[in-house]
C-alpha cells in the first residue's frame, strides 16, 4: 500500500527533520512518501530539499510563488500532485502527531469509508495543544456553529476543522474544489456526500516557531461557511450589506458635522464603492479573476458601473426623502437594497467575464447560463 502524506507549510524550516523522522518511523506495513506544499518566506524550501537529500523515504516540495488559495489551495494542489491515491494531511509543526498516521491506515484498510479524521473530539481525543483558553473557545464554538449549518453532511464528523485527515483521492474531484481560507476538510465534506469515520488523536503543543492562528483566519472562516452554505450571491450580499453599513455610518456623520445630503452621499458612496471592489475581489470572485481582464480593466467596469448607479440613485433618494418625508439614512438604505441585485449581476456577467477569442453561442444563451452558474456558485447542497 502507497500513502502521500501532504504537509503545507509557511515557514517551518525548524520542524521539517523532525517531522520526516517521525514519519518514517510511523510507516510500518505501507510505503510513504512526503510532498511539501511550501509556501513560505523564509528558508523553509531549502531546508526540506536538504532534508529529501537524506531521508529514508521520498520527499518532495512544491513551493508556490503565488500561493493561490491559501493553505486549503496548497492542500489541493498537494491532493492533484501526490503519487498515490491514499493522501494524509497533516500540517508541518507537529501538533499532528506522525505517530497516528498508521492509525489513520489501519481505518481505511476496513475498506467502508472514503475519508478517516483525526479528531480533537471523538472518544479519548484532547486538544491540550490550543494555546489557551481562548482559542479553546474559539475552536468549539467554530466547531458547533459549522455542525449547525451542515447538520446533515457533518452529522458523523465532531471535528469537521481538523487539518488531519486521510483522503482516498479517488472519491472526491479535485479540480470541482474551490478552495479558499485554511479549512480544506470542511469544504470537502461540504461538496459531496462520502463515508466517513473518525479516530481520537491527541492534539499536541507546536514543535517549534509561531502559531498562524489569526482574527484574519476567523474571518476568513465565516467567509467560507457562508459560501458553502448559501452560494456565491451570499458572500456578495455580505460585502455588500457591510458597505451599505459603512455607507450610512458616513452619511450619519457627515451630516451631523453639517453637510448637506447629497455631499454627503457622493463621499459615503465613492468610499464604499473602492473597498466594496477590493472585498469582493479578494472573497467572492478570486476564481474567476484568472480568466478575466485584467485588475484595471475590472476596477475600470466596476468604478464605471457603480458611478452610474449612483447617478440614478442619489436623485431617486432625494425624491423619495422630500415626497416620503422619511430620513436620508432610511432613504439611503431602501435604494441600496434595490440596488443589490443589479450590481451582482453586473459584476458576475460583465466585469468578470472571461476573456474569450470568440463565440460559441448567441449572447443571450450565455447570458442565460452564465447567471444559472454564478446565482447557483459555489457551494449549494
Amino acid at each position: 500500500m502507497q500513502v502521500t502524506v501532504v504537509v503545507p507549510t509557511f515557514n517551518e524550516a525548524p520542524n521539517v527533520q523532525e517531522l520526516v523522522d517521525r514519519i518514517t518511523q510511523a510507516a510500518h506495513g505501507f510505503d510513504v512518501d512526503v510532498l511539501f506544499v511550501d509556501d513560505s518566506t523564509d528558508d523553509t524550501p531549502q531546508v526540506i530539499e536538504r532534508v529529501a537529500a537524506t531521508a529514508e523515504i521520498p520527499v518532495r516540495v512544491i513551493h508556490r510563488t503565488e500561493p493561490v488559495g491559501g493553505l486549503s489551495g496548497a492542500v489541493t494542489a498537494g491532493l492533484a500532485a501526490a503519487s498515490s491515491d491514499i493522501c494524509i494531511v497533516m500540517d508541518g509543526d507537529l501538533q499532528h502527531p506522525p505517530e497516528d498516521i498508521a492509525r489513520l491506515v489501519a481505518r481505511h484498510r476496513r475498506g467502508d469509508v472514503d475519508i478517516v479524521v483525526a479528531s480533537r473530539y471523538a472518544g479519548d481525543g484532547t486538544a491540550g495543544g490550543l494555546s489557551d483558553g481562548s482559542r479553546v473557545l474559539a475552536s468549539r464554538g467554530s466547531t458547533l456553529l459549522t455542525k449547525a449549518m451542515f447538520p446533515i453532511r457533518l452529522r458523523e464528523v465532531t471535528d469537521p476543522m481538523t487539518g488531519f485527515f486521510l483522503i482516498d483521492r479517488r472519491a472526491i474531484d479535485v479540480e470541482r474544489l474551490m478552495p479558499r481560507g485554511f479549512k480544506i476538510l470542511l469544504e470537502i465534506l461540504a461538496r459531496q456526500p462520502l463515508r466517513v469515520a473518525e479516530i481520537p488523536f491527541d492534539f499536541a503543543t507546536r514543535h517549534a516557531g509561531r502559531s498562524k492562528a489569526s482574527l484574519r483566519q476567523g474571518a476568513e472562516l465565516l467567509v467560507q461557511l457562508t459560501a458553502l452554505r448559501f452560494g456565491k450571491m451570499s458572500v456578495f450580499a455580505l460585502i455588500g450589506a457591510g458597505g451599505a453599513v459603512a455607507n450610512l455610518a458616513i452619511v450619519w456623520l457627515l451630516s451631523r458635522l453639517g453637510m448637506p445630503d447629497v455631499p454627503a452621499m457622493i463621499i459615503a458612496a465613492e468610499t464604499t464603492i473602492l473597498a466594496n471592489f477590493l472585498l469582493q475581489e479578494r472573497f467572492v470572485f478570486q476564481d474567476m479573476r484568472a480568466e478575466a481582464a485584467g485588475v484595471l480593466s475590472r476596477f475600470g467596469k466596476s468604478f464605471a458601473f457603480n458611478n452610474a448607479e449612483l447617478i440614478v440613485r442619489i436623485p431617486l433618494t432625494a425624491l423619495l426623502i422630500s415626497s416620503w418625508h422619511i430620513s436620508v439614512v432610511i432613504a439611503t438604505g431602501l435604494t441600496l437594497i434595490v440596488a443589490f441585485v443589479v450590481r451582482f449581476l453586473f459584476h458576475s456577467l460583465v466585469v468578470y467575464a472571461p476573456r474569450r477569442a470568440g463565440r460559441a453561442t448567441s449572447p443571450a444563451r450565455e447570458f442565460v447560463e452564465e447567471l444559472d452558474r454564478q446565482a447557483l456558485s459555489p457551494g449549494e447542497l
